[in-house]
């Protein structure tokens, strides 16, 4: 076992996101689809529109930590989406955001990878701290597309 095997399972807990609220999958999976597009009074996003942004963040980030030559979105507007969206659409981004959530898992899966080395490309960036802001974004974006569920479900 080397010396960043306990770190690497931690990180994986965190990506999963199990310890301190629900996972990922199942909070999008569950979510009514009829409702993706609803507007909650003084929200100023719909489910859609925070999932294609946890998705649009999440791909960035596993982008740029795998590919040096990645060019990322415009920021802000280039991680937003803001159209609407139907069952198909939904599906296609849910799955997309499991299979990038996965492609981070590997990289830390993997043992040659040194979380700590900074990114060549980057600006002192390491695996370690992208995998942090992703797990932390999609955290954050979850607990919104969770509020505005549970608000739907009490209308």
């Amino acid at each position: 076992m080397n010396d960043q095997s306990e770190l690497r399972r931690h990180l994986l807990e965190l990506l999963d996101g199990r310890s301190a609220h629900i996972d990922l999958a199942t909070a999008l999976r569950g979510f009514p689809i009829s409702e993706i597009n609803t507007r909650i009074e003084n929200s100023p996003h719909t489910a859609w529109e925070l999932l294609e942004h946890i998705r649009i963040a999440q791909w960035d980030i596993l982008e740029f930590s795998r590919d040096a030559s990645h060019v990322s979105p415009d920021f802000p507007d280039g991680y937003w989406n803001h159209s609407f969206a139907g069952a198909v659409e939904w599906g296609r981004s849910v799955e997309q955001v499991l299979v990038d959530l996965q492609s981070l898992r590997d990289m830390v899966t993997d043992e040659t990878t040194d979380l700590f080395a900074e990114f060549p490309h980057g600006t002192g960036q390491t695996l370690l701290r992208e995998v942090l802001v992703a797990a932390d974004h999609n955290a954050y974006h979850l607990g919104q597309i969770m509020l505005i569920r549970r608000m739907l479900e009490s209308k």
